[in-house]
């Protein structure tokens, strides 16, 4: 595959207030790089892929293997910079390791990161849903191998994601559970297609046994105040939960948080956090 590397450079620039309020640009400014992208043509899903990376400060010239965290809603306009920032607490005394970040930019997010829908789908932009296996295989057999190909990575896999993206991290977990050991999803979007997918968690749990010690963390918003859909995320996930305390085996480690106090425009980067700190604390 042929791919092209670019720094993600931001320049930051420093308003100077005038005596007369007018802001002033500072003549010489400096670019900060929080990480770099790369240009990944996929066969499977037969488009150019823009892939995010961000690598430890401890990484160049070093020989030290890390553990990946790999995000849909991979973008620089998207979640990529919060986790990053996230991710640059473990170079300090956060207790948390040092870890990759390797985000997915979207095209389509909807149909890549939607099963498909029996149920009549509500919004013409998520006409295009459907498209969450092409996804996971571009994940496992394009995307995984040319990271463990070309980066030190250790053999500790994460996956995260929020809202749709949520829903993917599930549907991985219960359709293909041994592809990551870590799975981290908030506030998924559990009312997709009538709640298929956690009606249907009771069996996948029994038919996909996921590997021992594959672990989740799960939490969801104060969502169920929120119109109809809300309620159904709520409810799904609840069912979901509830499936796992019944029909899950000791294989899985997992963790059901709700975040009552966060909205589903605020959980991610709380949430996010406190997953990391779990899955990535150090043994200090």
């Amino acid at each position: 595959m042929t791919h092209a590397l670019k720094p993600l450079i931001f320049s930051v620039l420093i308003a100077v207030c005038m005596s007369s309020s007018h802001a002033e640009t500072p003549a010489h400014t400096h670019p900060i790089t929080l990480g770099h992208g790369l240009d990944l043509q996929s066969g499977i899903l037969k488009q150019t892929r823009r892939i995010n990376i961000y690598l430890p400060p401890s990484y160049e010239g070093g020989e030290k293997r890390y553990p990946v965290l790999y995000m849909p809603d991979g973008g620089v306009g998207e979640d990529f910079i919060h986790i990053a920032g996230i991710a640059s607490l473990a170079a300090d005394f956060r207790n948390i390791r040092e870890f990759i970040v390797v985000g997915v930019e979207n095209i389509d997010r909807y149909r890549d990161l939607f099963p498909p829908s029996v149920a009549e789908i509500p919004y013409e932009r998520l006409k295009s849903a459907g498209g969450s296996k092409k996804f996971r295989a571009f994940l496992r057999d394009e995307l995984m191998p040319y990271i463990e190909a070309h980066y030190r990575t250790s053999d500790e896999k994460l996956l995260m994601g929020e809202s749709a993206a949520g829903l993917f991290v599930l549907e991985t977990l219960f359709m293909e559970p041994g592809l990551f050991g870590s799975y981290i999803a908030i506030s998924p979007a559990m009312w997709w297609d009538d709640q298929a997918l956690a009606k249907a968690t009771p069996k996948l749990l029994r038919d996909n046994p996921a590997p021992a010690g594959t672990r989740l963390f799960l939490t969801i918003a104060n969502e169920g105040s929120h119109g109809e859909i809300g309620a159904a995320m709520r409810t799904g996930t609840d069912k979901v939960a509830d499936a796992l305390s019944k029909h899950s085996t000791t294989t899985i480690d997992w963790t059901y948080d709700p975040m009552e106090e966060e909205s589903h425009g605020t959980i991610f980067h709380p949430a996010a956090l406190q997953a990391i700190r779990l899955f990535l604390r150090t043994n200090r």
